[in-house]
């Protein structure tokens, strides 16, 4: 899954997952480790479901949490409003 996240990533490619039982269509922008050692993913959802409610907005999604997930082969450019250097991530893997 690591190496997926960080392709697409790299590759500017939207991501299908499957977390917290909800379906979700992502844009992945940041993958790091957080300041307790859990990986996570930042992340602009543009369809899908979430407890929340929000079916579309920003999203930090811990990767372990992350049931299945699959590239769709398209592929998004960075959210203008997106920031390098993730202030959550102690150590960033990849990021836009």
């Amino acid at each position: 899954m690591n190496s997926t996240i960080i392709q697409a990533i790299k590759q500017h490619e939207i991501l299908e997952l499957r977390y917290h039982g909800y379906s979700r269509v992502v844009e992945p922008h940041a993958y790091g480790q957080d300041k307790d050692g859990d990986q996570i993913l930042r992340c602009y959802q543009t369809s899908g479901g979430s407890e929340s409610g929000e079916r579309a907005g920003w999203k930090v999604l811990k990767v372990r949490e992350i049931n299945s997930l699959h590239v769709t082969g398209h592929n998004f450019s960075a959210r203008p409003e997106y920031k390098r250097g993730d202030k959550m991530m102690i150590y960033i893997f990849a990021q836009l």
